[in-house]
């Protein structure tokens, strides 16, 4: 079985969430982490997870939507009221981005730093998401004892080491499908197995043979076969060992 660590499964994605959670069940993927990004789709996150035995949850502010909040404190606020509940199994999708020229990094570090707290104040992993920002990430979560995992690890073996040091685990994606993706590949090849996580990011970054349609969380199997692959492994062994591993952080409780 399968654990899917990372995706968005909303309405403006897809059109039936109960084919999806069904296909899930057929393709040997046991649980589901949704992860919100904004109000909009951390409201739909627990709309989910009271909905869906196997869907749990992640709730938090991305950098990106930031640009979008009114109130900072009313969103953080919300955050905590609702942090607690016992599907709601980490605080993502949070971090930082700065790839955009617009980039308010002064924000952005204000935002991660909070929700930093709010994750230490109730005891939660973290799901992080880094683009272009890997070093600040890095200096700003080894000030932090909490665990969680790097979603769609984008850096070097280098900084692979230094956040698994750090207790974090890496997320591993479609990306790693891709032809072109030569740093991922080292990096799952130098990372040992019990550092990596498998995730979907669905509806974004499909695996190949799907790459450029909507990607789902029953292809988690596809991911799995290729980091067996570059491990030398079997796909059951990924299974087994990626599946503890998300046990071992989140905290998947069941009615």
């Amino acid at each position: 079985m399968f654990i899917d660590t990372h995706c968005h499964i909303f309405n403006e994605y897809y059109n039936n969430i109960d084919e999806l959670i069904e296909d899930c069940k057929i393709n040997g993927i046991s649980k589901i982490i949704v992860n919100g990004c904004d109000i909009k789709s951390n409201m739909e996150v627990i709309k989910l997870i009271s909905k869906y035995n196997n869907v749990y949850g992640a709730i938090g502010f991305h950098p990106t939507e930031l640009r979008n909040i009114v109130d900072d404190d009313i969103c953080l606020e919300w955050l905590e009221n609702n942090i607690d509940n016992k599907k709601i199994v980490a605080v993502g999708e949070i971090g930082l981005d700065y790839h955009y020229n617009d980039t308010d990094k002064e924000k952005q570090l204000m935002m991660f730093k909070r929700q930093l707290d709010i994750a230490t104040k109730y005891n939660k992993p973290v799901i992080i998401h880094s683009r272009d920002a890997i070093q600040d990430t890095y200096n700003l979560l080894k000030k932090y004892k909490l665990n969680g995992s790097i979603h769609c690890f984008s850096g070097s073996v280098e900084m692979a080491r230094l956040f698994t040091s750090l207790g974090y685990k890496i997320g591993i994606g479609g990306i790693i499908t891709y032809k072109n993706a030569k740093t991922i590949k080292e990096v799952v090849r130098d990372t040992d197995l019990a550092y990596i996580l498998l995730e979907t990011d669905s509806p974004y970054l499909a695996p190949e043979p799907y790459r450029g349609k909507s990607n789902r969380p029953s292809y988690i199997p596809i991911i799995a076969d290729e980091i067996a692959r570059l491990k030398n492994t079997s796909i059951t062994e990924v299974a087994r060992v990626t599946t503890m591993n998300a046990e071992a952080i989140f905290d998947f409780f069941s009615e």
